[in-house]
C-alpha cells in the first residue's frame, strides 16, 4: 500500500514548541559567528552545537569559513572567540558612520515621546558640544544649538559623561583645579568641587545626571551615557530637557527604563547600563 510523506509524519503534541528551522549554508555561518559572539570569554564546539541545535560536523564546518576569515579564532584549550578581524571591521565601520544619521531617528523618537527637547553631546574638555538637537512641533527651543558648547558641570549630558571621565572625589578636585573656578548661572549650579564629587557619585549609583535647573532657570533636564560595547568609555550621551512647569523632573525620573528601553531599539543592547 502507498503512504504518502505526510501520513508518516507524527503529530505534534498539544503545547510542544515547533522545532527550530533547520539552518543551512550561509544561514548556518552567520548564526554561528551570533553565537560565539555572544561567549566573549570562549565557547566550545559541542556547546555551540546545541545552542543551534546543529550537527557538531555541520557547526565546525561553518566555524573553518570564519577562521580563514579571520573573524573566529580558535585557542589551545579548544574555545573559539570572536577574532581581531572582525572587530577590526566594525570598529572602521563604526568610525566611517555618519553619527548623525544613526543619533538623529533616536532623537527623533525620544522628543515624540516625551514631548520636549531630546539632545546628544560629546565632552570636550570642561565643555559638551551639541552633536544633534531635535525639538517636537510647537515646543519652546532650548538655548542650546549643534555645534553649541555648554559648561558640562551645568548640563546632565555633561555629568553623565563626567561620571565616568572622573571616577572619584580625588579626579573631581582636580577637574576644578583645571578648569576652574566654575562658572555659576543659576542658584542652583554646582561650582565647588566637593558637591560637584557628590553629584557624580550620585549619578553613578543612579545610572543617570540630572539638571535641576543648574543651567538655566525654569529648564530641568534627565541624561543616560550611551556606549558603544560594555567595556568601552561612552560616546556621548543622550538626553530630554523640558520646562519644569510641563515635564517636572520627577517625571523624567520615572520614564528612565523607557529612555533605556528606546535607547536600546535604536543603537543595540550594549549601549545603555
Amino acid at each position: 500500500m502507498f503512504h504518502s510523506a505526510e501520513s508518516n509524519l507524527k503529530p505534534r503534541a498539544r503545547g510542544q514548541a515547533p522545532a527550530k528551522p533547520r539552518l543551512n549554508g550561509i544561514d548556518r555561518v552567520l548564526a554561528t559567528l551570533t553565537e560565539v559572539a555572544r561567549h566573549p570569554r570562549g565557547v566550545r564546539l559541542d556547546e555551540l552545537a546545541r545552542s543551534l541545535s546543529s550537527p557538531k560536523s555541520s557547526v565546525h564546518r561553518a566555524l573553518g569559513a570564519l577562521r580563514r576569515s579571520g573573524f573566529v579564532t580558535h585557542d589551545e584549550r579548544g574555545d573559539y572567540r570572536l577574532g581581531l578581524e572582525f572587530m577590526r571591521l566594525a570598529f572602521d565601520h563604526y568610525q566611517g558612520m555618519d553619527e548623525r544619521a544613526l543619533i538623529d531617528p533616536l532623537l527623533r523618537e525620544l522628543s515624540a515621546r516625551f514631548g520636549e527637547t531630546a539632545h546628544f553631546a560629546k565632552l570636550d574638555g570642561s565643555e559638551v558640544v551639541y552633536v544633534g538637537i531635535v525639538a517636537p512641533g510647537g515646543a519652546i527651543i532650548m538655548s542650546s544649538t549643534i555645534g553649541g558648547r555648554n559648561p558640562a558641570h551645568l548640563t546632565a549630558v555633561g555629568k553623565a559623561l563626567l561620571m565616568h571621565a572622573l571616577p572619584d572625589a580625588a579626579a573631581a578636585s582636580r577637574f576644578v583645579k583645571e578648569h576652574g573656578p566654575l562658572q555659576r548661572r543659576t542658584p542652583t549650579s554646582i561650582t565647588e568641587a566637593a558637591a560637584l564629587a557628590r553629584e557624580l557619585d550620585a549619578s553613578r549609583k543612579r545610572g543617570y545626571a540630572v539638571d535641576r535647573e543648574e543651567g538655566e532657570r525654569g529648564v530641568n533636564c534627565l541624561a543616560i551615557p550611551v556606549f558603544l560595547g560594555p567595556t568601552a568609555p561612552p560616546i556621548g550621551a543622550v538626553s530630554i530637557s523640558g520646562l519644569v512647569a510641563r515635564t517636572p523632573l520627577t517625571v523624567l525620573v520615572k520614564a528612565v527604563p523607557e529612555m533605556k528601553a528606546i535607547v536600546r531599539r535604536h543603537l543595540g543592547e550594549a549601549a545603555v547600563s
